[in-house]
Protein backbone atom coordinates (compact mmCIF):
# COMPACT_ATOMS: atom_id res chain seq x y z
CA UNK A 1 0.00 0.00 0.00
CA UNK A 2 2.18 2.65 0.68
CA UNK A 3 4.69 4.03 -1.81
CA UNK A 4 7.90 6.19 -1.99
CA UNK A 5 5.95 9.06 -1.30
CA UNK A 6 4.26 8.31 1.58
CA UNK A 7 7.58 6.77 3.28
CA UNK A 8 8.87 10.23 2.75
CA UNK A 9 6.14 11.87 4.85
CA UNK A 10 6.50 12.71 8.28
CA UNK A 11 3.13 11.11 10.26
CA UNK A 12 1.36 12.50 13.45
CA UNK A 13 0.22 9.50 15.25
CA UNK A 14 -2.79 10.86 15.71
CA UNK A 15 -5.91 9.94 13.23
CA UNK A 16 -8.78 8.61 12.57
CA UNK A 17 -10.13 6.20 9.26
CA UNK A 18 -13.56 5.01 8.21
CA UNK A 19 -14.37 2.49 5.48
CA UNK A 20 -17.56 0.61 4.39
CA UNK A 21 -17.90 -2.42 2.02
CA UNK A 22 -20.91 -4.71 1.32
CA UNK A 23 -21.33 -7.64 0.67
CA UNK A 24 -24.35 -10.18 -0.23
CA UNK A 25 -26.39 -10.39 3.52
CA UNK A 26 -24.33 -6.97 4.86
CA UNK A 27 -22.10 -4.32 5.46
CA UNK A 28 -18.81 -4.44 6.92
CA UNK A 29 -17.42 -0.94 8.96
CA UNK A 30 -14.41 -0.37 10.15
CA UNK A 31 -13.44 2.36 12.29
CA UNK A 32 -9.47 3.02 12.79
CA UNK A 33 -8.67 5.81 15.51
CA UNK A 34 -5.16 6.26 16.66
CA UNK A 35 -3.10 8.59 19.55
CA UNK A 36 0.09 8.64 20.02
CA UNK A 37 2.07 5.68 21.64
CA UNK A 38 6.12 4.71 21.94
CA UNK A 39 5.50 1.62 20.25
CA UNK A 40 2.87 0.12 18.08
CA UNK A 41 -0.12 -1.16 20.37
CA UNK A 42 -3.76 -2.09 18.44
CA UNK A 43 -6.41 -3.04 19.59
CA UNK A 44 -8.86 -5.16 17.60
CA UNK A 45 -12.63 -5.85 18.27
CA UNK A 46 -14.36 -7.82 16.21
CA UNK A 47 -17.62 -10.06 16.33
CA UNK A 48 -17.00 -13.61 16.87
CA UNK A 49 -17.39 -14.74 12.75
CA UNK A 50 -13.92 -12.11 12.42
CA UNK A 51 -11.85 -13.80 14.66
CA UNK A 52 -10.34 -16.05 12.42
CA UNK A 53 -8.83 -12.90 10.33
CA UNK A 54 -6.80 -11.26 12.99
CA UNK A 55 -3.23 -12.76 12.77
CA UNK A 56 -4.07 -11.00 8.63
CA UNK A 57 -4.92 -7.82 9.90
CA UNK A 58 -2.53 -7.58 12.57
CA UNK A 59 0.01 -8.51 9.86
CA UNK A 60 -1.45 -6.29 7.74
CA UNK A 61 -1.11 -3.01 10.05
CA UNK A 62 2.36 -3.90 11.16
CA UNK A 63 3.13 -3.15 7.53
CA UNK A 64 2.04 -0.09 7.29
CA UNK A 65 2.09 1.82 10.87
CA UNK A 66 5.42 1.44 13.29
CA UNK A 67 3.80 3.19 16.20
CA UNK A 68 1.03 4.85 17.94
CA UNK A 69 -1.80 3.14 20.04
CA UNK A 70 -4.49 2.39 17.63
CA UNK A 71 -8.40 1.24 18.15
CA UNK A 72 -9.99 -1.15 15.39
CA UNK A 73 -13.85 -1.58 15.28
CA UNK A 74 -15.13 -3.38 13.27
CA UNK A 75 -19.61 -3.56 13.00
CA UNK A 76 -20.87 -6.48 10.23
CA UNK A 77 -24.45 -4.86 10.20
CA UNK A 78 -26.96 -7.04 8.54
CA UNK A 79 -29.11 -5.76 5.42
CA UNK A 80 -32.22 -4.29 6.60
CA UNK A 81 -35.04 -3.06 4.49
CA UNK A 82 -34.26 -4.19 1.02
CA UNK A 83 -36.82 -6.55 -1.11
CA UNK A 84 -35.54 -10.11 -0.91
CA UNK A 85 -37.46 -12.82 -1.18
CA UNK A 86 -38.61 -15.01 2.11
CA UNK A 87 -37.15 -18.37 2.33
CA UNK A 88 -40.17 -20.43 4.09
CA UNK A 89 -40.11 -23.58 5.69
CA UNK A 90 -43.27 -24.85 4.40
CA UNK A 91 -42.93 -27.95 5.96
CA UNK A 92 -42.46 -27.09 9.12
CA UNK A 93 -45.41 -24.33 8.86
CA UNK A 94 -47.86 -26.64 8.07
CA UNK A 95 -47.07 -29.14 10.63
CA UNK A 96 -47.24 -26.14 13.41
CA UNK A 97 -51.14 -25.19 11.67
CA UNK A 98 -51.89 -29.24 11.84
CA UNK A 99 -50.62 -28.93 15.71
CA UNK A 100 -52.73 -25.78 15.93
CA UNK A 101 -55.96 -27.38 14.61
CA UNK A 102 -55.48 -30.56 16.69
CA UNK A 103 -55.11 -28.35 20.13
CA UNK A 104 -58.32 -26.23 19.23
CA UNK A 105 -60.04 -29.50 18.50
CA UNK A 106 -59.83 -30.42 22.23
CA UNK A 107 -59.61 -27.19 24.36
CA UNK A 108 -61.26 -23.96 23.76
CA UNK A 109 -58.11 -21.80 22.33
CA UNK A 110 -57.54 -19.49 19.58
CA UNK A 111 -56.22 -20.51 15.93
CA UNK A 112 -53.06 -19.52 15.52
CA UNK A 113 -52.34 -16.52 12.76
CA UNK A 114 -49.87 -16.34 10.27
CA UNK A 115 -48.17 -13.97 11.94
CA UNK A 116 -47.50 -15.97 14.92
CA UNK A 117 -46.53 -19.32 12.86
CA UNK A 118 -43.83 -16.90 10.66
CA UNK A 119 -42.27 -15.78 13.83
CA UNK A 120 -41.74 -19.41 14.88
CA UNK A 121 -38.44 -20.30 14.73
CA UNK A 122 -36.84 -21.89 11.74
CA UNK A 123 -40.51 -21.20 9.67
CA UNK A 124 -38.37 -18.59 8.01
CA UNK A 125 -34.82 -19.44 6.82
CA UNK A 126 -31.99 -16.76 7.66
CA UNK A 127 -29.93 -15.80 4.00
CA UNK A 128 -26.70 -17.53 4.10
CA UNK A 129 -23.56 -15.84 4.07
CA UNK A 130 -20.59 -17.09 2.08
CA UNK A 131 -17.67 -16.73 4.96
CA UNK A 132 -14.83 -16.52 2.26
CA UNK A 133 -16.89 -13.07 0.44
CA UNK A 134 -17.54 -11.93 4.13
CA UNK A 135 -13.70 -12.23 4.54
CA UNK A 136 -12.45 -10.85 1.92
CA UNK A 137 -15.22 -7.60 1.94
CA UNK A 138 -13.90 -7.37 5.33
CA UNK A 139 -10.34 -7.43 4.51
CA UNK A 140 -11.19 -4.95 1.80
CA UNK A 141 -12.69 -2.04 3.66
CA UNK A 142 -10.22 -2.65 6.04
CA UNK A 143 -7.07 -1.66 3.39
CA UNK A 144 -9.29 1.43 2.55
CA UNK A 145 -9.87 2.51 6.30
CA UNK A 146 -6.48 1.83 7.27
CA UNK A 147 -5.45 3.78 3.83
CA UNK A 148 -7.45 6.71 5.07
CA UNK A 149 -6.04 7.05 8.70
CA UNK A 150 -2.35 6.95 6.43
CA UNK A 151 -3.39 9.86 4.82
CA UNK A 152 -4.48 11.35 7.87
CA UNK A 153 -1.38 10.83 9.62
CA UNK A 154 0.20 12.00 7.11
CA UNK A 155 -1.71 15.61 6.65
CA UNK A 156 -1.41 15.96 10.73
CA UNK A 157 2.77 15.47 9.98
CA UNK A 158 2.99 17.87 7.46
CA UNK A 159 1.32 20.72 9.86
CA UNK A 160 3.52 19.10 12.47
CA UNK A 161 6.73 19.68 10.35
CA UNK A 162 6.48 23.27 9.28
CA UNK A 163 5.22 23.65 13.01
CA UNK A 164 8.71 22.42 13.86
CA UNK A 165 10.42 24.24 10.83
CA UNK A 166 9.69 27.75 12.25
CA UNK A 167 11.04 26.75 15.65
CA UNK A 168 14.10 25.95 14.04
CA UNK A 169 14.07 29.21 11.87
CA UNK A 170 13.61 30.89 15.73
CA UNK A 171 16.40 28.66 17.13
CA UNK A 172 18.85 29.79 14.11
CA UNK A 173 18.24 33.75 15.10
CA UNK A 174 19.25 33.17 19.12
CA UNK A 175 22.57 31.31 17.59
CA UNK A 176 22.84 34.21 14.80
CA UNK A 177 22.20 36.99 18.16
CA UNK A 178 24.63 35.45 20.12
CA UNK A 179 26.90 34.87 18.06
CA UNK A 180 26.58 38.88 16.80
CA UNK A 181 27.30 40.23 20.07
CA UNK A 182 29.57 38.12 21.59
CA UNK A 183 32.44 40.11 21.19
CA UNK A 184 30.68 43.13 22.72
CA UNK A 185 29.73 41.23 25.51
CA UNK A 186 33.53 40.06 25.90
CA UNK A 187 34.94 42.96 25.73
CA UNK A 188 32.57 44.88 28.28
CA UNK A 189 33.25 42.26 30.58
CA UNK A 190 36.96 43.33 30.15
CA UNK A 191 36.01 46.77 31.07
CA UNK A 192 34.19 45.53 34.02
CA UNK A 193 37.11 43.78 35.48
CA UNK A 194 39.27 46.68 35.03
CA UNK A 195 36.96 48.92 37.03
CA UNK A 196 35.99 46.49 39.46
CA UNK A 197 40.15 45.83 39.90
CA UNK A 198 40.29 49.98 40.13
CA UNK A 199 37.47 50.12 42.41
CA UNK A 200 39.17 47.95 44.71
CA UNK A 201 42.25 49.75 44.32
CA UNK A 202 43.93 46.02 43.39
CA UNK A 203 47.64 46.69 41.70
CA UNK A 204 47.92 44.05 39.53
CA UNK A 205 50.62 43.91 36.79
CA UNK A 206 49.28 43.95 32.82
CA UNK A 207 50.45 40.16 32.43
CA UNK A 208 48.28 39.15 35.59
CA UNK A 209 45.04 41.04 34.05
CA UNK A 210 45.19 39.58 30.82
CA UNK A 211 45.36 36.15 32.56
CA UNK A 212 42.43 36.73 34.42
CA UNK A 213 40.45 38.10 31.12
CA UNK A 214 41.43 35.35 29.57
CA UNK A 215 39.99 32.82 32.37
CA UNK A 216 36.94 35.56 32.23
CA UNK A 217 36.63 34.51 28.16
CA UNK A 218 36.52 30.93 28.86
CA UNK A 219 34.06 30.56 31.01
CA UNK A 220 32.10 32.97 28.71
CA UNK A 221 32.83 31.34 25.25
CA UNK A 222 30.00 29.35 24.02
CA UNK A 223 31.30 29.29 20.66
CA UNK A 224 31.31 25.23 21.01
CA UNK A 225 27.85 25.23 22.40
CA UNK A 226 26.08 27.53 19.23
CA UNK A 227 28.13 25.22 16.82
CA UNK A 228 26.46 21.88 18.11
CA UNK A 229 23.27 23.78 18.31
CA UNK A 230 23.53 24.52 15.01
CA UNK A 231 24.41 20.86 13.78
CA UNK A 232 20.98 20.01 15.69
CA UNK A 233 19.02 22.13 13.80
CA UNK A 234 20.77 20.99 10.58
CA UNK A 235 20.19 17.05 11.59
CA UNK A 236 16.96 17.77 12.54
CA UNK A 237 15.71 19.16 9.32
CA UNK A 238 17.88 16.10 7.65
CA UNK A 239 15.42 13.91 9.77
CA UNK A 240 12.38 15.62 8.93
CA UNK A 241 12.90 15.29 4.97
CA UNK A 242 13.42 12.10 5.14
CA UNK A 243 10.03 10.74 6.57
CA UNK A 244 9.00 7.59 8.17
CA UNK A 245 9.02 6.33 11.03
CA UNK A 246 11.37 8.74 12.87
CA UNK A 247 9.69 10.30 16.31
CA UNK A 248 12.06 8.20 18.39
CA UNK A 249 15.06 10.11 16.48
CA UNK A 250 13.68 13.29 16.85
CA UNK A 251 12.87 12.86 20.14
CA UNK A 252 16.74 12.55 20.99
CA UNK A 253 17.51 15.36 19.36
CA UNK A 254 15.45 17.25 21.33
CA UNK A 255 17.62 15.80 24.23
CA UNK A 256 20.21 17.33 22.68
CA UNK A 257 19.11 20.70 21.96
CA UNK A 258 18.09 20.84 25.68
CA UNK A 259 21.79 19.97 26.88
CA UNK A 260 23.38 22.60 24.80
CA UNK A 261 20.74 25.37 25.81
CA UNK A 262 21.33 24.32 29.42
CA UNK A 263 25.13 24.82 28.97
CA UNK A 264 24.75 28.34 27.27
CA UNK A 265 22.49 29.10 30.76
CA UNK A 266 25.15 28.30 32.60
CA UNK A 267 27.65 30.16 31.04
CA UNK A 268 25.81 33.22 31.01
CA UNK A 269 27.36 36.73 32.23
CA UNK A 270 25.04 38.98 30.44
CA UNK A 271 21.49 39.24 30.34
CA UNK A 272 21.70 39.36 26.68
CA UNK A 273 22.89 35.51 26.56
CA UNK A 274 20.48 34.57 29.53
CA UNK A 275 17.63 35.93 27.33
CA UNK A 276 18.65 34.21 24.23
CA UNK A 277 19.11 30.49 26.66
CA UNK A 278 15.73 31.23 27.91
CA UNK A 279 14.22 31.76 24.70
CA UNK A 280 15.62 28.68 22.92
CA UNK A 281 14.75 26.68 25.93
CA UNK A 282 11.16 28.16 25.12
CA UNK A 283 11.63 27.16 21.73
CA UNK A 284 13.00 23.45 22.49
CA UNK A 285 9.79 22.71 24.38
CA UNK A 286 7.43 23.56 21.77
CA UNK A 287 9.24 21.70 19.72
CA UNK A 288 9.22 18.70 22.01
CA UNK A 289 5.68 18.28 22.71
CA UNK A 290 5.04 18.19 19.25
CA UNK A 291 7.61 15.90 17.95
CA UNK A 292 5.95 13.19 21.19
CA UNK A 293 3.01 12.97 18.55
CA UNK A 294 5.63 12.15 15.53
CA UNK A 295 5.68 8.58 14.20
Amino acid sequence: MADNREQNSVRSMTAFGRAEAIFETGTAIWELRSVNHRYLEPNFRLPETARPLEAQLRDILRKNLSRGKIELTLTLKPNIGETVGLEINQALAQALLQAAKQVAANEDTLPLNPLQILQWPGVIGEPETDPERQSATVLQAFRQALQQLRANREREGAELANFIEARLVGIEEQISQVRRLLPQILEAQREKLRSRLEEFSLDLDKERLEQEIVLLAQKADVDEELDRLGAHTAETRRVLSGGGAIGRRLDFLMQEFNREANTLSAKSIVTSTTQAAVELKVLIEQMREQVQNIE
